[in-house]
């Protein structure tokens, strides 16, 4: 239902239709060229940056404030060369230096991975001693995209996810499937069937996880101009991951909904600004705008109304992450 919802509401039916049988061949053929130009080059190693920020904000008595990261390359920071420059350090610094509190860090995502990997990435998370985490950031979706996972599986296995962190007590956060016509090696029209199934199931994703309580940032074509004018500078040498300054333009982006979800955010910021185009909306919509603009927030508002379930979405500023500061493992 989320993914009939999604594409209904954002882009409509038939646009499959455009590409016809003598465009196949072209397809196919891009499909090729691309798998041999992309991902190749970060050699699978991923820094390990698990332990504990923020030191100087310590406390005696006081435990440090909790975040996991859980999904795919995305999350875990495949493509740098530091830990600091791991998205999960940059989530980390960033929310303890907002906090004035010590964050630990733990990262359970998997290079490679697809949504249907999320049950065991929660069950690892919930079978450790000790409290559920303060705070869950997942990212996936991309690998459902270029694996061609159908989307209602993909939403379902995100949204039980989501479900189960809830429960346990945890906040979510989840950056939705990427804009993989951003790639720089894809070629049209593989570059616009690729923009199209990411952002159809960004906007399937929003609904399923607004649904379960957890709030969305969409990443989208986050990147996208700064790939398209700078693409050696913020892809890694793979062509496919992030390069050290993009996972801090996203981890910018991502930041200020982690501080809001825990109540670290100015409570004037919590109000829709009807300047930047924030207000109530029916999920439905919510999820199709946001999927259209990255960096867009999306977060349950109101059980039910006129036309289903709503949503708060917001385009809220992004805020410098500062550089992640040497780690401490975790005990």
């Amino acid at each position: 239902m989320a993914r009939r919802i999604a594409a209904g509401a954002a882009y409509g039916g038939g646009g499959a239709g455009l590409v016809g049988a003598a465009a196949v061949g072209l397809v196919l053929a891009e499909v090729r060229l691309a798998r041999r130009h992309v991902g190749n080059g970060s050699g699978g190693r991923v820094p390990v940056a698990d332990g504990v920020y923020g030191h100087s904000y310590d406390v005696p008595g006081e435990p440090p404030l909790r975040l996991v990261m859980l999904g795919d390359s995305t999350a875990a920071g495949q493509g740098v060369h530091r830990a600091g420059q791991t998205p999960g350090a940059l989530l980390a610094s960033g929310l303890a230096a907002v906090a004035e509190h010590p964050v630990e860090l733990r990262n359970v995502a998997l290079p490679g991975a697809q949504s249907d990997d999320l049950d065991r990435q929660v069950a690892l998370v919930l079978s450790s001693p000790g409290p559920a985490p303060d705070v869950c950031v997942i990212m996936i979706g991309a690998n459902d995209v270029t694996h061609r996972m159908p989307f209602t599986r993909s939403v379902r296995h995100l949204s039980a996810a989501v479900r189960r962190l809830r429960t346990a007590g945890a906040e979510v956060v989840v950056g939705t499937c990427p804009d993989l016509g951003t790639i720089e090696p894809v070629q049209q029209p593989l570059r616009w069937l690729a923009r199209r199934a990411s952002r159809q199931l960004a906007a399937a994703q929003t609904i399923g996880v607004v649904e379960q309580g957890g709030r969305t940032v969409s990443l989208g074509d986050l990147l996208g101009p700064e790939f398209a004018a700078n693409p050696r500078e913020l892809f890694g040498p793979d062509n496919y991951h992030p390069s050290a300054e993009g996972y801090a333009t996203a981890a910018m982006a991502v930041l200020p909904t982690v501080c809001a979800v825990l109540g670290l955010w100015p409570a004037e910021e919590e109000r829709p600004d009807v300047m930047r185009r924030e207000g109530f909306l029916p999920v439905a919509r919510a999820a199709a705008e946001a999927a259209a603009e990255a960096g867009t927030e999306v977060t349950a508002a109101m059980p039910t109304g006129p036309r289903g379930p709503w949503a708060l979405l917001k385009r809220r500023r992004r805020r410098r992450v500062p550089e992640a500061e040497p780690v401490t493992p975790s005990a």
